[in-house]
Formats: C-alpha cells, sequence, structure tokens
C-alpha cells in the first residue's frame, strides 16, 4: 500500500476533520482513474517527515526549507497549496515575528538579548525567516540572550505566554488556524513584524513517481478545488488554490541562508 500523510497543518481539531475529508476526496479521485493501492485514509503513524522519504509515499506536505536542504533529487515536487489567511500571496507565505502581549518592543532591533523559541531547526518559517530577518543586526553572530527549542509553533507561542521566551517567529498558515479555532492561545501575544515572503509547503511525492503519476495528482487536486461539495472543507483549511513551482522558484530560500552566512549569522543565536 502507498502512503499519504498530510501532518503539517492537521489541528485543531477542526483542522484534523477537513484535512481528512479532502484526503477522502483526493483518494476516491485516485482510484477512479485507476491509480492501484491507494490508501483510503492518512498515515498518522509515520512521523510527518518521516513520510518524505518513504519508498512507497505517494503524497505529503513537506517544509520549504528541508526541500531544499535535503529532498532535491530525493522527491518530486507536486504543488503547493494557495491559502487565504493573511500573511498569504499566492503560493508564497511569510512568518510573523510575535512577541508577548505585554512587551514594550516595537521592532526587531529592540529584542536585542531578547530569549528566542524556534520550533525545529530545519523549519522554513520558524528558523530560516527568522535567522534572514535577524541576521543584519547580529554583532559577532549574535543577537539573542538565549534560543530554545520547543518542537512546534504552538509550543513556541504557548512559550511565550507563560514567559520561557520573549519572541519567536510563526507561520502565518499557522497563526490564521489558531486564531480562527483556537483564539484563546494568542491572548498572550502579538504580532511584532513579518518576515520576507517565500514558496509555502509543497506537496511531493517519491523521486520514482512516473510523470502520469504526478500530472493524475494534480489533476485530483485541481478537481477538489472546483468541486462544490468541498466547499466547507476548503474553507476551513483556507484553501483557495494549488500552484505548481518548479525547483527554481524554492532556490530563493537556499538564497536566504546564504545571505545569512555572508553576515556571518549561519544559526540563531
Amino acid at each position: 500500500m502507498r502512503l499519504a500523510s498530510l501532518a503539517m497543518y492537521a489541528s485543531p481539531l477542526p483542522l484534523a476533520e477537513a484535512t481528512a475529508a479532502l484526503w477522502g476526496f483526493l483518494s476516491d479521485a485516485l482510484k477512479r482513474a485507476g491509480l492501484k493501492d491507494v490508501p483510503g485514509t492518512l498515515d498518522e503513524a509515520v512521523r510527518y517527515n518521516e513520510a518524505w522519504t518513504h519508498p512507497g509515499l505517494l503524497l505529503a506536505q513537506a517544509c520549504g526549507f528541508p526541500y531544499v536542504k535535503h529532498l532535491r533529487g530525493s522527491v518530486r515536487l507536486v504543488a503547493t497549496p494557495v491559502y487565504g489567511h493573511p500573511g498569504c500571496d499566492g503560493p508564497s507565505k511569510c512568518s510573523f515575528i510575535v512577541v508577548g502581549r505585554g512587551s514594550s518592543a516595537r521592532s526587531l532591533e529592540e529584542l536585542r538579548g531578547a530569549r528566542a523559541a524556534i520550533n525545529e531547526p530545519d523549519s522554513n518559517s520558524g528558523v530560516n525567516l527568522f535567522r534572514a530577518a535577524v541576521a543584519p543586526l547580529a554583532r559577532d553572530g549574535r543577537f539573542f540572550s538565549s534560543v530554545i527549542e520547543t518542537g512546534g509553533h504552538r509550543n513556541s507561542i504557548a512559550a511565550i505566554t507563560a514567559g520561557r521566551a520573549e519572541v519567536a517567529a510563526i507561520d502565518c498558515v499557522t497563526y490564521g488556524n489558531v486564531r480562527r479555532f483556537d483564539p484563546s492561545s494568542l491572548a498572550g501575544v502579538r504580532i511584532l513584524t513579518e518576515t520576507v515572503k517565500g514558496p509555502g509547503l509543497p506537496l511531493i511525492t517519491r523521486a520514482d513517481a512516473s510523470d502520469g503519476e504526478v500530472s493524475l495528482l494534480r489533476q485530483v487536486l485541481r478537481q477538489a478545488i472546483a468541486e462544490p461539495s468541498l466547499g466547507p472543507v476548503r474553507d476551513v483549511l483556507a484553501l483557495k488554490d494549488f500552484a505548481v513551482l518548479s525547483d527554481a522558484d524554492y532556490e530563493p530560500l537556499a538564497d536566504l541562508e546564504r545571505q545569512a552566512q555572508r553576515l556571518e549569522y549561519p544559526v540563531i543565536s
């Protein structure tokens, strides 16, 4: 059996239910088109990033920075979702740099020496875009007094609310989802500024997928956007469309890392 995993924006619960419904439609459409061994449900046992290189991968959603750093050549790009949240611009999106609700900071410069939170070291939204914003301000490779790793954007928000951190960069799609479905979680933070935009989280399949299979995946994704009965599902997911991007479209994410390295700020510190 092939593997399908869409775990990147699958919480809170309304998002998980809508994501499952979306996959149900895609699965049925792929089966009707004659594709064999299509899973009827999304895999929840394989960790999201392990799914990216699974030999049976049919479809998964990756992060853009791991794609340009590690996955190119090992997977094929299928499409990039277009979301309707603030901070999104077609298939591109920014991160919101957030601080505590009571913070006196009015600019990123005023956060020199603050305690920062990141979700995971390879995250585009939580690290790569964040680092690009901070790098021009760093001195001798440092800007923050300390950095903690939280394991997730929502955990980073919670760390600021709890006083364990003072600043973090939160993916604007995650922020929009939390604002809609768990707004109380944002009561302790506010948006200070936003980062530059870059291409969003791509849908990928395994490297040896045929051109026909990739074309079919794109076809059923287009059907999901056009299907009237999926309107409520798309509304919950804030899903507007799917764009087909090239490898070159993701190269600017690697450029951001190179720029930070030239400024002698290779890691957030």
